[in-house]
């Protein structure tokens, strides 16, 4: 035997049914797109986001780029201050390096290129000055990466005609450099899913609220016989257009930032900072980080929905 309920019953609970479903004119949710705080917060949590992920993966490429030049680069140093003699052992160390099987090729560097990259700490008059002996300088690439066993024989090998050559390995230059590289890399994850974790509280927040105020309307939506599942969706929906709108202002507003520090770096013209560019697949991932954002708030705004349903209902 079906029920019967009166008129006014039934109206009520099929303008509830309309409310939450969001075919009538009223909804659960106002779908009143980049209105509310919350598409404002998402566009700040992704252009934060786009920013940190684009460090990230400048030190990435700063790091793989400057490792695969040095990995078999060997620099020799002449530390004499006679330079007739500097420039002997210096061209000695350099044909003993060339009969070495593993050396693919060694040069000397000339003394105006010396002279140019001491400039910047000694100044222009100081690199030329005779007084000050600038040591002679030979490098060198290995047909392999450098190891300890294969920097100790090329350390014995330009002794023997260069005794006062010291052989160094490019890469333990920078050994600090990429230690520091490497914490920046770990700071820019953390700081992405630390910005991910914000983004999905503030989505849990702003579903709790919008339930508890809408309370009585789900009520009469459960006599009607929907599924928590059915509210959910309406809550998916609503914070997905929501993360979309946010998202792609955030997005753009990144994409800014990125674009202007990038070209502020690129003025310094240092090999460095220049290897650290991005590339076309780091630009589709940071493509990407919008859509990451909106499966995150669509996905919160479920489970809130679903688990708090379970509780108030």
């Amino acid at each position: 035997m079906a029920l019967q309920l009166p008129a006014g019953v039934h109206a009520a609970m099929a303008q509830g049914w309309r409310s939450v479903s969001g075919t009538g004119q009223s909804e659960l949710i106002p779908q009143t797109r980049l209105s509310g705080p919350m598409p404002w917060v998402i566009a700040i949590m992704v252009a934060l986001t786009v920013i940190a992920a684009a460090a990230g993966l400048s030190f990435s490429n700063t790091a793989r780029n400057a490792a695969d030049e040095l990995s078999g680069g060997v620099t020799v140093q002449i530390v004499n201050a006679n330079p007739v003699e500097r420039d002997r052992q210096a061209v000695a160390a350099v044909g003993r390096l060339r009969q070495i099987p593993g050396v693919a090729d060694a040069n000397m560097v000339s003394q105006a290129e010396v002279e140019r990259l001491i400039e910047p700490w000694l100044g222009t008059r100081a690199a030329g000055d005779e007084a000050i002996p600038v040591p002679a300088l030979v490098d060198a690439r290995l047909r392999d990466p450098l190891t300890a066993e294969t920097l100790g024989a090329l350390r014995r090998a330009v002794r023997e005609v260069a005794p006062d050559g010291r052989v160094d390995g490019q890469s333990s230059w920078l050994k600090p450099v990429f230690s520091a590289i490497d914490s920046l890399q770990w700071l820019s994850l953390a700081l992405v899913g630390l910005l991910a974790f914000a983004t999905s509280a503030a989505v849990l927040l702003a579903v709790r609220s919008a339930l508890g105020s809408n309370r009585e309307t789900i009520e009469i939506v459960h006599l009607l016989g929907g599924t928590d599942a059915q509210i959910a969706r309406v809550f998916q929906r609503s914070v997905g257009f929501d993360a979309a709108g946010g998202g792609a202002v955030g997005l753009a507003l990144g994409l800014v930032v990125v674009l202007f520090l990038g070209q502020r770096f690129a003025e310094l013209g240092a090999g460095l900072v220049s290897s650290g560019a991005l590339g076309w697949l780091d630009w589709v991932l940071l493509a990407l980080v919008p859509a990451g954002f909106v499966l995150l708030a669509m996905v919160t705004a479920r489970i809130t929905v679903i688990r708090t349903l379970k509780r108030m209902l």
